[in-house]
């Protein structure tokens, strides 16, 4: 190779040399091509023969048999992938989820804590709405969303449903 001070003089050449050594090696070729050159021709000879074996017909590839594998199911990859899923069909209805349950009636309390958590959001956001100062509106509002809170808490069930052994383990 002819390098210069910052590097080969002629780049597409030197190119042109590092391909055809990596391809006397062998590096890059299908594994057709591996079969029509014997190992160890020159990069001339085997450029020649690339041109020569262009302009030969070569026979159609026909799709191979897939050997049973481990896989065990005999469809190759490009089927599999590209075509249809061969699970479904026309005559099969779709998956339609049930009903879901209604929504539980809410409670007086749920009412309450709903009061609580707008009084305090009302006397914290603008006190001035109902006659009140924000020197008292604040700690008011402050109180009402703090009981709003408490209240929300007690209301959270603890241990099992009503009815249910709690015995009896993991209930779903």
């Amino acid at each position: 190779m002819n390098r210069g001070k910052d590097g080969p003089e002629d780049v597409d050449a030197t190119f042109a040399e590092i391909v055809a050594d990596l391809r006397a090696e062998g590096v890059g070729l299908f594994p057709e091509e591996d079969l029509e050159r014997p190992a160890g021709k020159s990069a001339e000879k085997a450029e020649k023969a690339e041109t020569s074996s262009e302009k030969a017909p070569r026979p159609e590839a026909t799709e191979p048999e897939p050997e049973p594998g481990w896989r065990g199911g005999g469809t190759s990859w490009d089927k599999t992938v590209f075509e249809g899923d061969p699970g479904s069909s026309d005559d099969e209805g779709h998956f339609v989820p049930p009903e879901p349950p209604p929504l539980p009636r809410p409670r007086k309390g749920a009412f309450v804590v709903l009061l609580f958590f707008l009084l305090g959001l009302l006397l914290l956001i603008a006190p001035t709405l109902i006659g009140m100062g924000t020197r008292l509106g604040t700690p008011l509002g402050i109180l009402a969303l703090a009981t709003a809170i408490a209240l929300l808490l007690l209301r959270v069930r603890q241990g099992p449903p009503p009815g249910a052994d709690p015995h009896n383990g993991a209930q779903v």
